[in-house]
């Protein structure tokens, strides 16, 4: 007769980037069910959002996550405009709609490469993170920064692209090109890729939309979802581009979406650089009215969502942000189920998670289920605790 182990994976473990924690139970080497646990990471950034003004929000959104550090500054500019009805300038939609490609790119080429470390496939990982460079030099080039880009503004962008800064932005486009090629030769035509990752971690059609799973998680399983095309936003409906569907919802079915992913995002910025318009980049918005909007953009991980409520002053009422993983990491409860441990640690990174994006916490007491401390109040303890330590290391010295 088999006996049940429990299998803890986390909150800190060499498989994670950041803490999160699954309890895996294991009958012999198969993984029979799991329990995942999220919390360990909680900044207050919504009750904090409610405390700036709507300028600052902007910024405070931008490290919610280091690597959709413009999905969810773009999601919320999205938002506020869509309280105000506000036209956004077309040139500063184009150059909105660059950013993000160029972010896709950069996301997809940093989880190829950890998924090449995973399965012990260390070339695909050194190539992976070093045609990532370029990407980020792009940014460097473009915004000044090769993380958290600044670019987002409630009614246009903060900088321009110059007309003479186009041949150079295409020239180092094009040389990605080469790398893609590369990669997917090297990944999709390889036998013992495919022997690893072909058939483990199926996530069926069915499955994708019971557990509301989105992005290329779900194309991977068939589920032809695209916030980009089905409600366009920059200059998405402005040019040519398909949305890469895969159906067998395995890990390989993963891992090919991805990277045909990014021949689409080279071709959306070309054809960006080759149409943007002439004119201003920004609408120069003055107050925000009271009234409520979302915003919705397709992140490198799938939807990014927030909304926005106003009272008309000059902050938010409400801020409330649903990022990708907190849909697409609850889905390893059928995802891991049925599978070696090995292959369910291997399911638990397919789905691109970034932990920091999907936390909240409220505390409670839970034998009368009085709550005792909100979002505000952790956050207040952290401002005190970093004080504190400031203090003791007397860095305000």
């Amino acid at each position: 007769m088999s006996h049940k182990v429990v299998l803890p994976i986390g909150p800190y473990h060499p498989l994670q980037e950041e803490p999160e924690f699954f309890r895996l139970y294991v009958e012999g080497e198969r993984v029979v069910d799991i329990d995942i646990v999220i919390g360990y990471m909680h900044r207050g950034i919504e009750k904090l959002s409610e405390s700036k003004h709507y300028d600052q929000s902007a910024f405070a959104v931008e490290r919610i996550c280091g690597i959709c550090s413009n999905s969810h500054p773009f999601a919320y500019v999205l938002a506020v405009e869509n309280v105000i009805k506000l036209e956004v300038p077309e040139r500063a939609s184009y150059i909105r709609t660059i950013i993000a490609e160029l972010e896709r790119l950069h996301s997809h080429l940093l989880w190829l490469g950890l998924a090449g470390h995973f399965i012990g496939y260390n070339t695909v990982w050194m190539w992976a993170w070093k045609y990532r460079e370029p990407v980020l030099d792009i940014f460097e080039f473009i915004t000044g920064n090769r993380q958290h880009y600044g670019m987002m503004k409630i009614g246009g962008v903060r900088r321009d692209i110059e007309d003479k800064e186009i041949p150079q932005i295409r020239k180092m486009v094009d040389g990605l090109k080469p790398a893609l090629d590369m990669f997917k030769g090297a990944i999709m035509d390889d036998p013992v890729i495919k022997a690893r990752l072909k058939g483990v971690g199926i996530l069926t059609r069915q499955q994708v939309i019971d557990w509301c799973v989105v992005g290329p998680t779900a194309r991977a399983s068939g589920v032809n979802i695209d916030v980009r095309r089905d409600e366009p936003y920059g200059a998405y409906d402005k040019v040519n581009w398909n949305v890469i569907v895969e159906n067998d919802g395995d890990i390989l079915a993963k891992t090919i979406v991805r990277i045909l992913e990014m021949y689409e995002s080279v071709s959306i910025i070309r054809q960006c650089l080759d149409k943007m318009p002439k004119g201003p980049f920004d609408a120069n918005f003055q107050d925000v009215l009271a009234g409520e909007g979302i915003g919705r953009v397709e992140a490198p991980r799938g939807e990014c969502f927030h909304y926005i409520r106003s009272d008309g002053t000059n902050r938010p009422v409400r801020h409330k942000i649903r990022a990708p993983s907190y849909m697409n990491v609850a889905s390893d409860k059928v995802g891991a189920v049925g599978y070696t441990i090995s292959d369910a640690t291997l399911t638990l990174a397919a789905v691109d998670p970034c932990y920091c994006c999907t936390e909240r916490t409220t505390v409670i007491n839970k034998p009368d289920n009085r709550k005792i401390m909100n979002g505000w109040d952790l956050v207040k303890l952290s401002q005190e605790k970093t004080a504190r330590i400031r203090k003791e290391m007397k860095l305000d010295e």
